[in-house]
């Protein structure tokens, strides 16, 4: 039997089942058991732990399970630090999204561990979003300081993409652009890794830490030049870039990365439960990058066009009926070039870009929110938005034009509701966008 036709009254709800479906496909701790094999580790003597990311401590939890007592101890870098963990296993709390002097203990902590390693041992890196910040360890003449200012300035004031931060960062780090697997040597080394990147680049994932890095310092000059950043940089990092610190070893231990989870397949969990909702369900792209005001814009336009329409520019999307309820999702990661004193994140922006496309539209719905529910420094994961928001912004004496253009989405959708409040999910593959036309 076919499900019944969708409603506009029940967007919200609909709205609630993709963000659902789509975080259960990117479960971490699933997603660990189906990659790691008892195989991997049944040649090693002992088996160490190592990683970062807001995902370690699924990750964790299940390698521990799985590994058992070839287990002999762990160190991963962690957002919040959970109730219990696992034997042998420290969590530590780093810092996100500028690392703090607990990603600096972390990443001297997994320093020390790896002193331990033998030739006969195996070391399995559990990488996911997040990691960049939350393990440091610097490159020599750096301090946490000049690391947290040159983060800021790339992360949350350049509109710079993540694989250009991550690029910088990995010439500033000892344990980044393949660093950590250089400290594991001589053990064999198996990277597990949650993308949380576009395109998933193992190099840009948490900056690498078990993947070589073919950049210079002269590339990540470039980066900071494009963003006018040089002559704002600490005067150690400028040095360290210019000059050097000594090269870091070129050579790389074999390492067996693997990618375990993505935006693809959050994607592609969050169209197959629209379709079992009712709405004829097609995937937009998993690339989608730029400013989020742009990029807000450019999604909503998409969603209010024709049945019969494709993308700008390319061919009309497979619906089988025009009058049919589409639901469209597209994943991604965009930037936010802050300008003005407002609270807010890529996603509370790019739904209140998309609310000024659609004002005054009837029955249509869009949805945005990052995959590990904190979008920017807010508690919101996202925010839903109608062809009403806007007026009804309006109504209470909010200008959405104004809050845009100050980088105050989450004050707007505070007072005008909208805001998508799921709390930290444990993992992270980008952001996700849903657009419903009933």
């Amino acid at each position: 039997m076919s499900p019944m036709r969708p409603q506009f009254d029940d967007h919200r709800s609909h709205l609630a089942t993709l963000r659902a479906a789509a975080l259960a496909a990117a479960d971490p701790a699933e997603a660990v058991r189906r990659w790691l094999s008892p195989a991997d580790a049944a040649q090693a003597e002992k088996v160490y732990l190592v990683g970062a990311g807001k995902a370690g401590v699924a990750m964790a939890t299940a390698a521990a399970e799985m590994l058992g007592d070839k287990l002999a101890a762990g160190v991963l870098a962690v957002p919040n630090l959970p109730a219990s963990a696992p034997e042998r296993v420290t969590f530590v709390e780093g810092g996100h999204p500028r690392p703090s002097t607990g990603s600096l203990t972390a990443g001297r902590a997994v320093e020390a561990l790896l002193t331990l390693v033998t030739e006969r041992d195996l070391v399995i890196a559990l990488i996911s979003g997040g990691g960049s910040a939350l393990l440091e360890l610097p490159r020599p003449g750096l301090s946490l300081d000049d690391l947290r200012q040159t983060t800021a300035l790339l992360l949350l004031r350049s509109g710079a993409a993540i694989h250009e931060i991550n690029l910088v960062r990995a010439q500033l780090s000892q344990l980044k652009g393949g660093g950590l697997a250089r400290m594991a040597q001589p053990a064999r080394v198996l990277g597990l890794v949650l993308s949380d990147v576009v395109g998933s680049p193992l190099a840009s994932i948490a900056s690498g830490p078990t993947v070589l890095s073919t950049a210079d310092p002269a590339a990540a000059l470039a980066i900071l030049d494009r963003y006018r950043l040089r002559d704002q940089l600490p005067a150690a990092v400028l040095q360290t870039l210019l000059h050097g610190t000594g090269p870091l070893a070129s050579d790389l231990p074999a390492v067996d990365n693997r990618l375990i989870g993505s935006n693809q397949l959050a994607l592609e969990a969050a169209l197959l439960a629209a379709r079992e909702l009712g709405f004829e369900a097609v995937g937009a792209g998993d690339d989608w990058q730029g400013e989020a005001r742009e990029t807000g814009q450019r999604f909503a336009r998409l969603v209010t066009r024709p049945a019969g329409a494709g993308p700008l520019g390319g061919p009309p999307f497979p619906f089988q009926s025009e009058r049919a309820p589409r639901c469209f999702v597209a994943g991604g990661e965009t930037t936010v070039t802050v300008r003005g004193p407002g609270r807010g994140g890529r996603n509370q922006e790019a739904a209140l870009a998309a609310a000024l496309i659609i004002a005054g539209m009837p029955n249509v719905a869009i949805g945005t929110f990052t995959t590990d529910g904190v979008d920017g420094p807010t508690d919101a994961a996202g925010a839903v938005v109608t062809g009403e928001t806007a007026a009804r912004g309006r109504a209470l004496g909010l200008d959405p034009e104004r809050c845009l253009d100050d980088n105050d989405s989450y004050t707007f959708f505070e007072g005008a509701g909208g805001l998508v409040m799921i709390g930290p999910t444990g993992t992270n593959v980008n952001d996700l966008w849903f657009g419903l036309a009933y």
